[in-house]
């Protein structure tokens, strides 16, 4: 019979001389004792406390650098994610779901990243010099049109003069060359306006109202008189412009952007107390003011606050719209972190693309000039992304909740249109936050 107590030592000794030792040639001091319980440390954390080894102060770079590889862990993972994320509809849903995870960026991970240079990105093409460059460039597109209208009155100014008869009523004749003689000075002055630096303030709300009005000249020109709608606008932009000029505040330009139910513009909702819908028209008479205000001069600063708001309300979308997924495949036995993953993966690609689409249009504005034979192949590349955005998701929702082609185009369509109610939602909201703060 076999001795129990010697096999019970020998494995005792293996197990023992498997482990690891200390170094028996430790001595304490201030880089091998524990700052925290100035316990002796023999690893990367005290046995004692738990407290890390490494200390935390280093230098400013370090610090960045263990930032961003929390925030999406900068290693192969990040490459075995973008490419997938972008080219293989439903392929990290579908890995992350299995449970095979720790080659590939964590969801939430991988959308907080994206979701923060997209907006942080969105909100600088907006405020960049490249906007400027637009208006000025949206500018010359106006005085082009408006150089072509001088062109031809003065044709009929010429030709008015040369080919005057003695038959021919004066009186006619003088009425029309005054008509024409004050048209040209009109849009002369447009084109005065228009040439003025874009970049100062003061000139902002100047050059937006003349195109406006330069828009209802040409538009009663070629299709007639103007409604009575337009007419209002029409001369109120006279007005406005003439006070902008003079150094005046600027009248409401109209009253599009309104927060009441009602026809006199008040809020009245009938479960609430007759003070509390006062409260309600007060506030919304503010939200219109500001709305108004930013409208007629420089509406960046709206754009910028209305964009700050949207990546929380884009986060607090998320969980709603995986509930939307929740309720449309009510019966496929998806857990509901399994559907706030397919929102997770799917907004990362939509913000991703997205987020190249904008880098391609500016590539292609600077191609235009420096690079034209790349121009066409810029813009081919930013459609082509905007039409696989759609066929991609659809694609995804084929993939991950497996259903066929005919439930899964129905629903497809079913979740786009609320979803699109809920975006005009959030921008609604992120439209009147940003307005309570500028």
């Amino acid at each position: 019979m076999p001795n129990t107590d010697l096999v019970e030592k020998d494995t005792n000794v293996a197990i023992t001389s498997s482990l690891p030792k200390a170094p028996t040639d430790f001595k304490s001091s201030d880089e091998s004792a524990c700052e925290n319980c100035h316990q002796v440390i023999y690893g990367p954390f005290c046995a004692q406390c738990g407290q890390k080894v490494e200390s935390t102060l280093k230098y400013f770079w370090v610090v960045i650098m263990h930032l961003l590889d929390d925030i999406f862990s900068f290693d192969s993972r990040a490459s075995r994610t973008i490419l997938p994320l972008v080219i293989r509809p439903g392929f990290l849903t579908n890995e992350y779901i299995a449970g095979r995870r720790v080659h590939y960026v964590p969801p939430l991970r991988l959308y907080l990243f994206i979701s923060i240079v997209f907006f942080i990105t969105l909100q600088f093409i907006v405020t960049s010099e490249n906007n400027n460059i637009l208006n000025i460039n949206d500018n010359k597109t106006v005085i082009s049109d408006i150089k072509e209208h001088i062109d031809l009155l003065e044709g009929k100014q010429l030709s008015l003069k040369q080919n005057h008869t003695e038959n021919q009523d004066n009186t006619e004749r003088a009425e029309e060359l005054l008509a024409i003689t004050n048209q040209l000075a009109t849009f002369s002055t447009f084109i005065i306006d228009l040439n003025k630096d874009y970049t100062v303030t003061e000139n902002k709300a100047l050059i937006d109202m003349t195109r406006r009005l330069v828009s209802l000249e040409l538009e009663q020109i070629d299709d007639g008189p103007l409604s009575d709608k337009d007419k209002d606008r029409y001369n109120l932009l006279k007005a406005n412009i003439a006070k902008v000029k003079n150094g005046e505040s600027i009248d409401e330009i109209n009253k599009a952007v309104t927060f009441g139910n009602n026809k006199d513009m008040n809020i009245s909702i009938g479960f609430l107390s007759e003070d509390t819908n006062k409260k309600l028209t007060a506030f919304a008479e503010t939200l219109t003011n500001k709305a108004q205000k930013a409208f007629n001069s420089d509406a960046t600063p709206l754009v910028q606050e209305a964009i700050s708001k949207l990546p929380q309300l884009m986060f607090i979308l998320l969980p709603i719209f995986a509930c939307l997924l929740k309720i449309m495949f009510l019966f496929s036995k998806r857990l509901y972190m399994e559907h706030l993953t397919v929102a997770l993966h799917s907004h990362s690609f939509i913000f991703f693309t997205i987020l190249l689409v904008q880098l391609l249009d500016i590539f292609d504005n600077y191609s235009e000039t420096n690079i034209p034979f790349l121009s066409g192949t810029v813009q081919f590349a930013a459609s082509a992304l905007m039409i696989w955005m759609p066929i991609y998701l659809f694609i995804m929702q084929k993939r991950v909740y497996k259903q066929g082609y005919f439930f899964t185009f129905l629903k497809y369509n079913l979740i786009g249109m609320a979803y699109m109610l809920l975006i005009v939602l959030t921008g609604v909201i992120a439209f009147i936050w940003g307005l309570t703060d500028i």
